[in-house]
């Protein structure tokens, strides 16, 4: 006799599926709606949480796996609560030629975290990004709605000591 573990299915806030229902059934008649959509629910909700999944497929007639995969594909798609502040470090060419893979790297051993993960209090999450749009002041890093360039591991450790 083999024992299963079997893991109960997420159980959304109260709530939470109405306004995804809501906001799905806003925008559904765009042209290609679904990335759309699954922004408007990541803005309005901070995440896009399992149990939106069947919803917005239910909305757009679509397979409910054809919505995970485009939530699975795409990076700026978050599947969980972000921290309080958002560390966004450009890994783009530009500010790679200036540091940007040293200062990912110090960031990573500064917070414990990497790129996509969140610290353990909820008060810092790290993502990259491909482009802040500040390349002649490279490295560049997005606080926030901050951006700062020209940054350096001690700069950035200012930058999050004043988040957390």
């Amino acid at each position: 006799m083999t024992s299963e573990v079997i893991t109960p299915a997420p159980v959304p806030a109260p709530g939470r599926a109405d306004r995804v229902r809501e906001i799905a059934t806003e925008l559904r008649g765009l042209r290609g709606a679904l990335i759309p959509i699954l922004h408007a629910v990541q803005e309005d909700l901070g995440y896009i949480d399992q149990t939106d999944l069947p919803v917005i497929a239910d909305v757009l007639n679509l397979a409910v796996a054809e919505v995970h995969g485009v939530v699975t594909f795409y990076k700026d798609f978050r599947r969980e609560p972000a921290g309080r502040t958002t560390v966004r470090i450009c890994q783009a060419e530009a500010c790679r030629s200036v540091g940007a893979e040293a200062l990912a790297e110090h960031a990573k051993r500064r917070t414990g975290v990497g790129f996509g993960e969140t610290t353990y209090d909820g008060r810092v999450t790290v993502d990259e990004v491909f482009c802040l749009g500040n390349c002649a002041l490279g490295p560049a890093v997005q606080v926030g709605d901050k951006l700062h360039g020209r940054v350096t591991p001690a700069r950035l450790d200012a930058i999050l000591g004043e988040a957390r």
